[in-house]
């Protein structure tokens, strides 16, 4: 076997075993990372969207049915309009965040994934070395057989 391969499969056999790329990424989280996941977790959930189509529903009920004479905001609903401007103005970057810091964590399971696969294609090499010395050894004491035979 070639030695430089030994060298390095002697090396990557010895290798530390892997943990999880989740908990190797989420141990240096800070406050403000770690609000902008559970915002995103929240804000592209089935149970926000439902509860904030009731909100507005409620909303435009209230303003156009119950308080019909002195309504807080009439038809237009212009301050709802500022309102979910505002919230949107702040939601998109905080979802946009999260989206960066799961494409590092994405990345980071890939090398990952890349070195152990380079660890195991040493340790396949390595194991088709020894097959390949084992092969020879065999057919060296059958050849021997034959020979006493």
């Amino acid at each position: 076997m070639n030695n430089a391969i030994r060298f390095f499969a002697f090396h990557l056999r010895r290798a530390q075993p892997q943990r999880d790329p989740n908990e190797l990424f989420n141990e240096g989280l800070t406050f403000g990372e770690r609000l902008a996941d559970r915002v995103a977790a929240v804000g592209g959930s089935w149970g926000f969207i439902i509860g904030f189509c009731l909100f507005l529903a409620g909303w435009a009920a209230i303003n156009t049915v119950v308080l019909v004479a002195h309504a807080f905001d009439p038809f237009p609903f212009i301050f709802l309009n500022l309102m979910l401007s505002m919230l949107a103005a702040l939601q998109a970057p905080i979802i946009m965040m999260s989206q960066n810091r799961q494409a590092a964590k994405d990345r980071l399971e890939a090398r990952l994934d890349y070195e152990t696969n380079q660890r195991a294609e040493a340790q396949i090499a390595l194991l088709y070395e020894e097959v390949l010395a084992v092969k020879d050894q065999l057919r060296l004491l059958s050849e021997r057989a034959v020979e006493r035979a």
